[in-house]
């Protein structure tokens, strides 16, 4: 920790602004002047500084992504390096860095128009390093207690919190009419982390890569070297040329500044607390299912060597968050985020028959089954979001206007509004990874099969069909 943030100390310009007033040079970070819904100023400057910055948050939410579900593909692995923990408490592993993702989402979300985008994001990618580095460590020493896995689990939630801060530093950057675009291209690629973790792990930890800093693979039964630490040490030298490239080529936003106390009221609003259910049930399905797939699987499926498969769900998912924002910009998010609820809670009533209590069971049948919940779920991750951004903006200028209000103070009030509002949404939904993954694993453990917790999602998917027909959808709630 201590040469972290002495690396910290040599990026000093991505501290407040206190520790910047004996600095007397020019910020050529920051962007005073910051117009979007200016046709002119987009086109012939603002388009290419966006980009820029978007560009770069995706490969540092990315990474984020591969940190915060590290465990996802490192719990399947620890009794075959020399752990006895149980199914539960590799499924509780796989479910911690959620939920304290989760719960740092909610200051993460305020940390932005505070410290500036370009310089939480230099913060918040540099940290990950210190999980990785320890999880690598624990791995190689069958002693270390549970407890510090635990421990572990819970610091990789800080990687899930970026989420938060990301989304909403890229609702500054793009005109309202892009932002759906342009938060699905971000939320998108970034959980497209999930699925390169979980296709890279499962290859390099079968590799000497780490030989020279006296990592020992552990014998396999079909003769390989298991070096489970390579899952957690391959991730630190990117994060560090991630923390490099946003140091760089990012930049903070002037009109962005906001306090802590100015956006606190987003949490009166009805419709957070709605859409944030909404959310719940899109995003928290997908990295509730990335998170806990792979333990199901090998509970119901043995036979088969998921970690080869694994990787496919969350890139759908990913995939499909980016389609979810393009689609919902031209069609709606409402009419696309009910259409797909209707879709989720089909595709969950399916999986029932594919499990082997059901009868014999067919893997073939749950996987593509599955993959559906993640086509789903990512697209309706995408879908909310849209609909959370168009919403906010709505009430905020009515609210506005409504108190007399100017047209700039209105749109300016709506940015900081939306931005606070997808934070704390965020970090709503982030919690059903940690719910998915701990409902199998206590349904396995109370009675042998995962049908109890696939019954409440269904529930859960139902309620969300009915809230946003009859709150969204129907022409009368329209204005």
């Amino acid at each position: 920790p201590t040469s972290l943030f002495f690396l910290l100390f040599l990026f000093y310009d991505a501290f407040p602004e206190g520790y910047m007033a004996n600095n007397e040079k020019e910020n050529h970070y920051l962007l005073k002047e910051w117009k979007p819904e200016n046709p002119g100023f987009w086109e012939n400057k603002g388009k290419s500084i966006a980009r820029r910055n978007l560009w770069i948050s995706v490969a540092c939410l990315l990474l984020a992504f591969c940190v915060w579900m590290l465990f996802s593909a490192v719990a399947v692995n620890l009794n075959k390096v020399g752990f006895n923990f149980t199914t539960d408490q590799l499924f509780l592993l796989t479910a911690l860095p959620s939920l304290s993702g989760a719960i740092l989402r909610v200051p993460y979300s305020f940390m932005v128009p505070i410290f500036g985008g370009r310089r939480w994001t230099i913060f918040s990618t540099i940290i990950l390093v210190i999980p990785c580095v320890w999880l690598g460590f624990a791995v190689q020493n069958t002693t270390t207690p549970f407890g510090v896995f635990i421990i572990i689990a819970l610091m990789c939630g800080f990687a899930g919190a970026n989420f938060a801060s990301s989304m909403g530093n890229i609702s500054f950057f793009f005109p309202k009419a892009k932002q759906g675009s342009a938060l699905g291209v971000n939320g998108g690629l970034g959980n497209l982390g999930v699925s390169v973790m979980q296709l890279i792990a499962p290859l390099v930890i079968f590799l000497p890569i780490f030989t020279f800093l006296g990592v020992q693979g552990v014998p396999q039964a079909d003769g390989s070297l298991l070096s489970l630490a390579n899952a957690a040490w391959i991730w630190v030298p990117l994060l560090l040329i991630a923390t490099v490239a946003a140091g760089m080529g990012m930049n903070d936003i002037a009109s962005s500044k906001a306090s802590i106390a100015s956006q606190l009221p987003v949490l009166k609003r009805f419709h957070l607390w709605l859409l944030s259910l909404l959310y719940l049930t899109t995003f928290g399905s997908f990295i509730g299912f990335s998170a806990g797939f792979a333990m199901l699987a090998k509970t119901q499926f043995p036979d088969v060597n998921i970690l080869q498969l694994a990787f496919f769900g969350p890139f759908i998912g990913a995939l499909a968050r980016s389609a979810g924002g393009v689609i919902s910009d031209k069609f709606g998010g409402v009419r696309v985020t009910l259409i797909n609820f209707i879709f989720m809670a089909l595709f969950s009533a399916l999986l029932f028959l594919t499990l082997p209590g059901s009868g014999e069971g067919s893997f073939i049948a749950f996987y593509l089954v599955f993959m559906g919940l993640f086509l789903t779920a990512g697209l309706g991750s995408g879908s909310t979001f849209q609909m959370i951004a168009v919403i906010f903006r709505k009430i905020t200028i009515y609210r506005v206007k409504l108190h007399g209000g100017t047209e700039e103070q209105a749109q300016r009030e709506a940015v900081t509004d939306t931005a606070a509002a997808l934070g704390f949404i965020s970090a709503i939904g982030a919690v059903g990874g940690f719910f998915i993954p701990k409902a199998f694993g206590s349904s396995l453990a109370l009675t042998g099969s995962p049908v109890g917790a696939m019954k409440i999602f269904l529930v859960f998917y139902i309620v969300c069909v009915l809230v946003t027909w009859l709150v969204y959808g129907r022409k009368s709630q329209k204005k």
